[in-house]
């Protein structure tokens, strides 16, 4: 048996999967996110360790035969994120997440400071990624700071806790702005900028190998034996594409969580920062992808939910009973509700409905929203274009996998064919399970299998949607400067 955690931003997810990849269980146990102040978002680490606990007491009581012959764990997390450790290796302050934007100037600052950063890290820098945090931290949190000894990715925290181990993999250190991305190495260029070095980072695998085994006291503690591994495992998004089998050049999907992904692997190491098109290793050895982002995606229906105070489910229904009519005459949504990345790297855009009336409905608005995200998403998948890459297919992963009327929305608007698969909701969590089936010698061609077609979206021409979209276009650079207030 291999078990996969999965930590998201709203929830850590375990799986456990046997050896020919079936999923057995899964369970979950949720997460919040702090926002004390504009454009900051956090996470205290102790609660994603308080929901592992959780998650795996309700997987053992599942499913306590199989849970017992667990023979190997694989990570598989937010990316992003700064945690940071004290020379007695405690957390000094919450975790700053790969949602937060507060580091925009500090990014202008490690630009100026490596002018060759876009071809070492293959990204533009963002304030969602890790380096550009430290740099805040040390201008406004100095104390901090000067006490923090290791800095960690979610992720590799929980590694830390589950084997004493500093340890990251490649494909999460690739979204630090630490990596230099073509060699797999820590950039001493790029530590150095941020006033670290080498000793303040974990040790580097492969996201297919062993990271170490889990100590006396964790294995006690979950009922599992002191010889389980404890793979590299991988960035959410490289995991999610191991579990969704996109690990040959070409293989592409669409992932539909918290923020929405547009992700293809290439063969080799292929850089295009002025598109804000993000290049980073895959989990899996001499492969890398080229990446989309856009940081609010089923999170902004979410919210619509939450504001109107609907279920999810019932709103969704609401919205696919519109008509064509209905439809056409909904509010346009900017979805930048944490800011932009791909194609904008725009820290301070910001959400809009645009074109409400007093016949307006809440099935409009979730319309609306449901629209935005997609034209969100072919917004990233016209900058891939724009860096060479082709794509006629894409899988579609994640929460909003679950919505067939979202899947053909995305397969009209991107004019791709989309595909959903068996079980592809359980996203990184498989992904991470299969590292760890890699990490115990089991070969990648049994391993990483696409998993069945559950159904297939084809493209239909629908008319008005492409005016739509240019007048989703036009009203963010029309709105551009009155962002920043």
């Amino acid at each position: 048996m291999f078990l996969g955690l999965d930590y998201g931003t709203s929830e850590v997810k375990a799986l456990l999967m046997n050896r020919a990849g079936q999923i057995i269980a899964t369970q979950g146990a949720p997460l919040t996110v702090s926002r004390p102040q504009a454009m900051w978002s956090e996470q205290d680490p102790a609660d994603w360790w308080a929901a592992t606990i959780v998650a795996l007491e309700r997987l053992r009581t599942q499913v306590p035969n199989e849970y017992a012959h667990v023979q190997a764990i694989g990570l598989s997390g937010q990316m992003h994120g700064a945690v940071l450790l004290d020379e007695h290796h405690q957390v000094l302050r919450p975790a700053i997440l790969w949602n937060d934007v507060r580091s925009h100037v500090e990014c202008d600052e490690l630009t100026a400071a490596v002018p060759n950063l876009h071809t070492l890290a293959g990204n533009l820098a963002m304030p969602g990624f890790t380096a550009p945090k430290l740099l805040w931290v040390a201008k406004h949190e100095p104390e901090v700071f000067d006490a923090t000894r290791k800095v960690l990715l979610p992720k590799d925290y929980i590694r830390f806790l589950l084997t004493g181990e500093f340890v990251s993999e490649m494909s999460d250190a690739a979204g630090t702005l630490w990596l230099d991305v073509s060699k797999r190495d820590w950039s001493d260029e790029l530590l150095a900028a941020t006033k670290l070095d080498r000793s303040y980072m974990p040790s580097l695998v492969e996201g297919s190998e062993v990271s170490g085994t889990l100590s006396a006291a964790v294995a006690t503690q979950f009922g599992l034996s002191v010889d389980v591994k404890v793979a590299g495992g991988g960035g959410d998004n490289a995991a999610s594409a191991v579990g969704i089998g996109a690990v040959a050049s070409g293989d592409g999907f669409i992932s539909l969580g918290t923020s929405g992904v547009l992700f293809v692997v290439n063969d080799q190491y292929r850089p295009n920062p002025a598109a804000a098109v993000h290049a980073f290793c895959h989990a899996l050895p001499n492969r890398w992808h080229q990446m989309s982002v856009m940081l609010s995606a089923a999170s902004g229906l979410r919210w619509l939910c939450n504001t109107v105070g609907v279920k999810e489910a019932e709103l969704l229904v609401e919205a696919e009973a519109l008509t064509a009519v209905d439809t056409a005459s909904a509010p346009i949504f900017l979805p930048y509700l944490s800011g932009e990345r791909t194609p904008h790297n725009d820290p301070h855009a910001q959400g809009v409905f645009f074109g409400m009336t007093h016949e307006t409905t809440r099935a409009h608005l979730a319309y609306a929203v449901i629209e935005g995200v997609t034209f969100g998403l072919l917004d990233g998948l016209n900058a891939l274009r724009a860096a060479g890459t082709q794509v006629t297919e894409l899988s579609l992963v994640g929460g909003g996998s679950r919505s067939s009327f979202w899947a053909q929305l995305l397969a009209n608007a991107l004019q791709v064919t989309i595909h959903t698969h068996v079980g592809s909701e359980a996203g990184g969590a498989l992904g991470a399970a299969r590292l760890g089936a890699l990490a115990c010698g089991l070969p990648e061609s049994e391993v990483c299998v696409k998993p069945q077609i559950s159904a297939t979206f084809e493209p239909k021409v629908v008319e008005g949607l492409d005016a739509r979209y240019e007048k989703f276009r036009g009203l963010y650079r029309a709105l551009k400067p009155f962002f920043k207030g």
